[in-house]
């Protein structure tokens, strides 16, 4: 059995955006999302997640231990079902069997089977119920460090679909791009959750969630190199730039999270809107570190 991480993590990821949508919002007709108040652009930690996910799928097809719940097109119940041939057991709808050690089974084996249940979470308790799981890995919302400017683009089609449209005029289309902006996201990872039992009998672990150190390295990977393998014409150019992991010494941490973001800033260099991230400088205060705390920075 796989053993869980030890020790508490935050970290700090930066990314940017050159002439795309890092983002579209679906009810601001896919404009990139923004906060109406201040105009600072949001990337949503779901968004964020799909891209963590689609990279581990992409790195770790087919490997046993590394597959991915929630994908494109996919029947979750089905899935689900997976889990009860595992044990034997037939579904009953809606409800777990209530043998506690057969619920803590069909739960052990979705944390074993998929990367992003033991990172992120999953609510399974659906038609054929696998229980749920409160992942040890969360992300806030990403937001720019300056207010964006939402740019619309006039596009020309050059084909058409029928052949009684050709002699029609060529249709003109939209597209919104940012024409730059750094974004920050910081996210967490608990060892307690990641080493939280899902049943005991007798003061015997039945099962854990199992977020391991192999999992915690393929996490970094997926946010360094995420953007390398989702390139669209709608996302522009996206990179992340900077990855800055916060450790703590065991699995409760050291010091408060807001504490050690806050030793993570980020000023603009010029009075010129920002066109690259040459445009930013971003320090860290080492100084004043809390005990027990070391600093990795991935990229």
């Amino acid at each position: 059995m796989t053993e869980a991480i030890k020790k508490r993590y935050e970290f700090t990821l930066l990314f940017d955006v050159e002439n795309g949508n890092p983002n579209g919002d679906p009810d601001a007709g896919n404009m990139p999302r923004l906060d109406p108040e201040t105009n600072h652009g949001i990337v949503t930690d779901v968004c964020l997640k799909r891209k963590i996910r689609n990279y581990v799928e992409l790195v770790k097809a087919n490997q046993p231990g590394y597959g991915i719940y929630v994908t494109e097109g996919a029947v979750l119940n089905n899935k689900n079902l997976d889990a009860y041939e595992y044990i034997g057991q037939k579904p009953e709808a809606k409800k777990l069997p209530k043998e506690k050690n057969l619920a803590a089974q069909l739960t052990e084996f979705m944390c074993k089977n998929y990367f992003d249940i033991r990172a992120f979470g999953a609510v399974m308790a659906m038609e054929i119920n696998c229980g749920q799981v409160r992942g040890p890995v969360q992300l806030n919302f990403a937001k720019s460090l300056d207010p964006i400017f939402q740019q619309e683009v006039a596009i020309t089609r050059m084909a058409v679909t029928n052949e009684k449209d050709a002699g029609k005029e060529r249709t003109i289309g939209r597209k919104f791009i940012v024409p730059y902006a750094l974004y920050r996201v910081d996210g967490y990872i608990s060892a307690a959750l990641a080493n939280k039992p899902l049943y005991k009998d007798n003061q015997e672990t039945i099962s854990i969630t199992q977020f391991s150190e192999s999992d915690l390295q393929l996490l970094w990977q997926a946010l360094i190199n995420m953007f390398e393998h989702d390139h669209s014409a709608a996302r522009g150019k996206m990179a992340s730039r900077r990855l800055i992991v916060f450790e703590h010494s065991d699995m409760l941490g050291n010091a408060p999270a807001h504490k050690l973001f806050e030793l993570v800033q980020v000023a603009r260099t010029g009075n010129m809107p920002p066109r690259g991230y040459q445009d930013y400088e971003i320090t860290i205060n080492k100084d004043n570190l809390p005990d027990g705390v070391q600093i990795l920075e991935k990229l």
